[in-house]
């Protein structure tokens, strides 16, 4: 009998894989090429939302003739806009983003667009792409803006792929953007791929219009202005960090040999299988540093380090573990940069606010409240926060998965998208200057704020039902009360921008539910949280099905 069989643990949450279960990188490639999508099977169509189109060319919804359809789509979205500048593009560690990445090189090039690539045809975090598009253009005001794609399916399994498109302010595209991209993608495909352009990937990576770029070195140059290095001079913390196999995984050396800091890099290598990852909860390989199940090799090790935290694929998310608490839950986590980055940014404006959506806990309420800063709600999704980095009105913005980014030291824009770096590098800083660990640093705001207890659950629904779901006016829920609680508070408009929140928010004075249907599935995501203990919780939670259920009868 065989190890992984006589092995009850193998292929459970939290565990690692038996080699067996691992993608099957050759056919997965193969199939990239192989594989054609139907235009008529919307499955393979292309699907081009804020967080750019994902799929698995198992599934013909990642394949070939996608990537040159979407790419000849942004090279005309970007001639409609009249954005002349050269375009950044990116790509992470899954299998399919190097494919992706020559496929849309030979279209861009084909096109005789100016492109900036990684010097070492490396791997590119997310956030570097967009301080890389930020730090272009500040540097061009006046003459043709750049944008930027960025290849990544973020904390997906391994099979799939994605591809992200950024317009020049540097964050995730618009509506209106990713709509232009879709129907346009779509309409090529439809046409047999005529009208797209494409040269060999060998001339296209030697055209004159590819350019080499050294975007290591230009972020990690540039970090000492967001992160306050100088409190980590001679520290005697153990610091760690677990790149997951991830874009960033060249990044970490740098900067712990330019900023001297004791940072143990675990895990530094890049394997398409991810067979080093802990199963996530539903025993698939996911790259999700929020997850306890794919973070079960860290939290074991929790007590080896001071604080130690990982990022996922793309290096847009973050997971901190530290010894008062384990894994802290991503809302935790918030607030406590929120409280720490208030207290510890003297060159930031008294007008400076926060930036959520209104999914993430309403601890950084109750916070922000303490610090007298304005706070932004608004619906799911990064978009929402562009303006406000840009402008500096906003000092740190995040939701609840575990995304967020803020403000360089003095006061300016530092990205537009998420950045899982910086907030790494911040739990060090706040360790190193408070002598307390971010669980620590939570437990204190706890017992001034009270101690939320958060969960995300689902709830079956139909196409119909989910589509009265994300339609819904607050005149439709006629409930008084939630919990035992009069309700304070109908949401299905953002409070922070009046923008559709695709479901509905009720609040209470001790705790709230927000319903959201999927996008993928037969169901509808029920948010919910109490300042009131467990029991309470569970009955929001059942309340809530019950007060959606009524409302979209």
């Amino acid at each position: 009998m065989s190890t992984a069989a006589s092995d009850p643990l193998v292929n459970t949450p939290g565990h690692l894989p038996s080699p067996d279960t691992l993608v099957n990188i050759p056919r997965l490639v193969t199939a990239f090429y192989a594989n054609h999508p139907d235009p008529d099977v919307p499955a393979q169509r292309v699907s081009f939302g804020t967080s750019g189109h994902r799929g698995s060319a198992f599934n013909t919804s990642f394949n070939y003739a996608h990537i040159l359809a979407i790419t000849q789509a942004i090279v005309e979205f970007r001639v409609s806009q009249g954005t002349a500048g050269p375009i950044f593009l990116a790509q992470d560690t899954h299998a399919l983003s190097e494919p992706a990445f020559t496929t849309a090189l030979e279209v861009l090039a084909a096109n005789n667009v100016e492109v900036f690539i990684d010097e070492k045809l490396g791997y590119t975090p997310t956030p570097v792409l967009s301080h890389a598009i930020l730090t272009y253009n500040a540097a061009n005001i006046g003459k043709p803006q750049s944008d930027g794609i960025v290849i990544t399916p973020s904390h997906n399994p391994p099979e799939d792929g994605g591809f992200k498109y950024n317009p020049p302010n540097g964050g995730p595209a618009d509506t209106t953007a990713t709509k232009w991209i879709q129907d346009r993608a779509n309409e090529l495909i439809a046409a047999k791929l005529q009208g797209i352009k494409r040269l060999s990937y060998a001339k296209a990576l030697n055209a004159s219009t590819t350019h080499r770029h050294d975007f290591i070195t230009a972020y990690v140059n540039d970090l000492a202005n967001v992160i306050d290095f100088s409190v980590l001079a001679g520290t005697s913390l153990k610091l760690a960090v677990d790149p997951l196999g991830g874009a960033g995984v060249h990044y970490w050396p740098r900067i712990a040999e330019q900023y001297k800091l004791p940072l143990a890099i675990l895990n530094p290598y890049v394997d398409p299988t991810f067979r080093f990852m802990t199963l996530d909860w539903d025993s698939r390989i996911r790259m999700d540093c929020s997850s306890p199940f794919a973070m079960a090799s860290m939290i074991a090790n929790k007590d080896a380090y001071d604080v130690a935290w990982a990022c996922d694929t793309d290096h847009d998310r973050h997971g901190i573990v530290c010894k008062s608490a384990g894994l802290l839950n991503p809302n935790h986590y918030l607030a406590v940069c929120i409280q720490y980055l208030f207290t510890h940014r003297p060159e930031w404006s008294a007008k400076v606010g926060i930036g959520k959506t209104l999914v993430s806990s309403s601890i950084i309420d109750r916070v922000a409240k303490g610090l007298n800063r304005p706070m932004l709600e608004v619906p799911v999704g990064f978009k929402w926060f562009v303006d406000g980095l840009i402008d500096g009105t906003l000092g740190f913005v995040g939701e609840e998965s575990a995304g967020a980014t803020f403000l360089r030291r003095n006061g300016q824009v530092w990205t537009t998208d998420k950045d899982g770096l910086i907030p790494g590098l911040l739990s060090a800083e706040m360790t190193a200057r408070t002598g307390k660990d971010p669980g620590q640093l939570y437990t204190e705001l706890t017992a001034k704020y009270g101690a939320p207890i958060y969960q995300r659950i689902d709830a079956e629904a139909t196409k119909e039902q989910k589509a009265k779901l994300a339609k819904l006016s607050a005149a439709q829920v006629t409930a008084k009360t939630l919990a035992g609680e009069p309700i304070t508070a109908i949401l299905t408009e953002a409070p922070g921008n009046h923008a559709p929140i695709g479901g509905l928010k009720v609040s209470t004075q001790n705790g709230w539910f927000a319903a959201r249907p999927s996008g993928t599935e037969d169901v509808y995501k029920i948010y919910a949280e109490s300042f009131n203990g467990e029991a309470h919780l569970k009955q929001i939670q059942t309340e809530a099905k019950a007060l959606v259920a009524s409302a979209i009868a």
